[in-house]
């Protein structure tokens, strides 16, 4: 064999290990590109709709679950509370809700596909403190006015809410508190993140 077909012959090896050893790491460089482009785990399950049974859930009782990283309020009303609702309204920034924080099942009164259930995004509409929950004007501070009935109120500003999330004036937050897309699938479990009006708001 003569020495220009030996160099003939490492030419061609060394040309095909180099292309095969590229394409090797070409392949695992774009792996982290690529999967760059679908949602991580977290972001997928942020996105996924919640169910919750509400059967439990006692009158005047408040209970707080996660979608999309945000805390959402699932309150069960007394009879007391909505009757609240109506005497309130002069005193509130935007009683007819016409600001866009809910969909159109929720732009009424009460705030809710059911009156005795009000689902809010527990997240004060001021700086994004979470507001507590005050079930009677004797469980609140006292320094929130005698006519205040209570509803949630935020520590951090000062912000106050009535019972349907709604927000009074002469406080720091702009607007009501949001109401996310829910719907009830019977009448013990609710899923929040499914609006059945409009799916594609998941």
């Amino acid at each position: 064999m003569s020495e220009g077909e030996i160099n003939n012959g490492r030419r061609k090896f060394l040309t095909i290990a180099t292309t095969v050893f590229g394409g090797i790491g070409a392949a695992f460089a774009a792996v982290p590109f690529i999967s760059s482009w679908s949602p991580s785990a977290r972001a997928r399950a942020e996105g996924v709709p919640v169910e919750v049974n509400i059967s439990q859930i006692q009158p005047g009782q408040q209970v707080t679950v996660e979608w999309r990283g945000s805390p959402v309020w699932i309150l069960r009303r007394t009879q007391k509370m909505l009757d609240s609702l109506s005497a309130d309204e002069d005193q509130l920034r935007d009683p007819k809700s016409l600001a866009e924080q809910q969909p159109g099942y929720a732009q009424n009164r009460h705030r809710s596909r059911n009156p005795e259930y009000l689902i809010l995004v527990g997240i004060c509409t001021h700086l994004g403190c979470v507001p507590k929950y005050c079930p009677s004007r004797s469980k609140c501070p006292q320094d929130l006015g005698a006519g205040w009935p209570g509803g949630f109120f935020c520590p951090c500003h000062g912000s106050k809410f009535d019972f349907s999330g709604r927000v009074f004036k002469g406080v720091p937050a702009p607007i009501n508190l949001k109401v996310p897309p829910y719907t009830f699938m019977n009448e013990n479990v609710i899923l929040i993140g499914v609006d059945e009006d409009s799916p594609a708001e998941v």
